[in-house]
Order: C-alpha cells, then structure tokens, then sequence
C-alpha cells in the first residue's frame, strides 16, 4: 500500500493481486464469522448493524499521532461525540480494535454501552490462540476482516490499517466510511464526513474496482 501511494501506481493487476486474492485460512475464516455474528446478534436493535472503530490506545501517543499539521487521530471521547453528532443512537453496537479493555475507552462506553473488544467477542475456546499468543499480526488480521465487513467503519487512527480496509471496502461496495472531525455544533450530517477514498474515488482500489 505504501509503494502505491507513494509512486501513485494504477496497475490494476496489482490492485487486483492485493484487494481480489486476500482469502483467510478456514480456522481465522471461522474465528472472523463467529465475531462478526456475535456483533450483529448484539445489534438486534438496529437490525443486525454495527460500526467498526480503528481505535487503539497505544497509537494516540505515538508521533504520528502528536505532530500531524492536521489533526488525524481523535482519541475516545472525540470519536463518542462525533457519533453521536452523525446521528447514532445510544444503543448502537461499536468494536474497537483495542484489543483488550483500556480505561481510556471508558467515554466511548460512556456513550455507546454497547461497546466490545477483541476479547470481549472472541470465543472461549478460541482466546488462547488468537489473543495470547501474543503474535500481533493474527490481531491485525482479525481488525482487518471484522473493520472490512462492518456496516460503517471509522478511522479514528490515519494510516495503513485505514488504508487497506478502504480498500477492500470498495471491493464490497462497502463504502460507508465515516472520518471523524470536531463539530462544533450538537449535529450534522453523517454523508459529510465520508472519506475522500470514496467521495473523490481516489484511492488505489479504483484502478481495478470500478
């Protein structure tokens, strides 16, 4: 993702070779399905829908984070009250890609009770294998898969996470993305925070997605 962003490649073959052939392994395949089910038995009241959040703690602090010109990580309170401005009901079901329960998410549950992680959602059976064996890349693959199929998913944390699930979002026509900002008044509208990947059809899965 990063060589073609930064060389603005439009092969579509390559686009194809990263978004078009992605395919889980049946075990993670399973592990995502059960997750993803779960979240949408708990959206019961909003007919099975759910909203991914690319938020992890640990990430806030970084440089990235601290030294943007332009503000492009919004930490828990900030993505609470944008949702809530949008237009999101308190009962809404959000997964954050915290892996495990972090105080500092305490003003997203605040707001949205029905707020779960990783290790909230996880089955039993699956947690010693999937959440302590303490090798990162299965987590991101499962933030990735669960971030691509949920009904809206929202960025709160730029970068290549955001990058790729865009990305095969598009693939999907899943292209509800909605990119937190401050809003200064109590409301606004959800389509004007849609992410310049889809409103202005620039990003890399568009070479091969049309």
């Amino acid at each position: 993702m990063r060589k073609a962003e930064k060389k603005g490649d439009t092969d579509s073959i390559a686009c194809l070779a990263m978004y078009g052939s992605l395919e889980l392994q049946p075990d993670m395949r399973d592990l995502v399905d059960s997750m993803v089910e779960r979240l949408r038995t708990l959206s019961r009241k909003s007919e099975g829908q759910f909203i991914a959040v690319d938020l992890r703690v640990e990430m806030l602090d970084k440089k990235g984070c601290q030294d943007s010109g332009e503000k492009s990580c919004f930490n828990a309170q900030e993505v609470a009250m944008f949702l809530r401005k949008v237009g999101f009901e308190k009962d809404t079901t959000v997964y954050v890609t915290q892996s495990r329960w972090d105080s500092r998410l305490d003003s997203l549950k605040d707001l949205f009770p029905k707020t779960y992680t990783k290790e909230a959602i996880v089955p039993a059976d699956k947690k010693s294998k999937f959440l302590d064996s303490q090798d990162s890349e299965l987590e991101k693959v499962i933030d990735f898969y669960i971030s691509s199929e949920s009904d809206v998913f929202v960025p709160a944390i730029s970068g290549l996470l955001y990058a790729n699930v865009a990305g095969k979002r598009i693939g999907s026509g899943k292209t509800q993305i909605l990119v937190p900002a401050d809003i200064p008044d109590s409301s606004a509208s959800a389509s004007s925070f849609l992410s310049s990947y889809i409103s202005k059809k620039n990003h890399f899965a568009y070479s091969c997605f049309c």
